[in-house]
């Protein structure tokens, strides 16, 4: 085949092209008008950022990654337990600055119910801030609480748990 010529052809923007942005999903996000969770996983890390639009681009309002979490006596992976631990820690950040309420924005990762994305929604709803949710997306609580990893965790996370939210 040969790729499609003229003036009739459209290139679409190039995020889209690549995979990266879902445009409608995206406006429909921005139209709410609210900050956005942004939650973002990789192989070793959970991110997590509250976002709000700019006509000049979007600007972060809170950020806390799965790193800081050591801070808090807490070994931070891409576990549900990190990825309540810091959206619970973003949320307080974002609080103290005035936030309220936000929609959740998953990008391009999979809904899955019970996943790592609504463990960190979970997260910052139990700091404090308000959002659209249905509580039968959350993972068990004995899956965020890490009785499903190593003895140690559970301990650690009860710990953690307490000095992010007492804050």
């Amino acid at each position: 085949m040969t790729k499609a010529k003229g003036p009739l052809h459209a290139v679409h923007f190039r995020r889209r092209r690549e995979g990266k942005t879902d445009y409608a999903k995206r406006l429909a996000l921005l139209k709410s008008r609210k900050a956005r969770l942004v939650v973002r996983k990789t192989n070793a890390r959970v991110i997590v950022q509250f976002v709000e639009y700019d006509a000049r681009g979007d600007r972060t309002v809170a950020s806390a990654d799965s790193k800081e979490l050591a801070g808090h006596g807490f070994v931070g992976k891409c576990n549900a337990p990190s990825a309540y631990l810091v959206a619970a820690l973003a949320a307080k950040k974002a609080a103290a600055k005035g936030l309220k309420e936000f929609v959740l924005d998953t990008g391009r990762h999979d809904i899955t119910k019970g996943g790592i994305v609504f463990a960190a929604l979970k997260g910052a709803l139990d700091a404090g801030l308000q959002a659209p949710h249905s509580p039968e997306c959350f993972p068990l609580q004995d899956r965020i609480e890490g009785k499903h990893l190593a003895a140690g965790v559970q301990v650690a996370f009860a710990s953690a748990k307490q000095k992010i939210l007492a804050k």
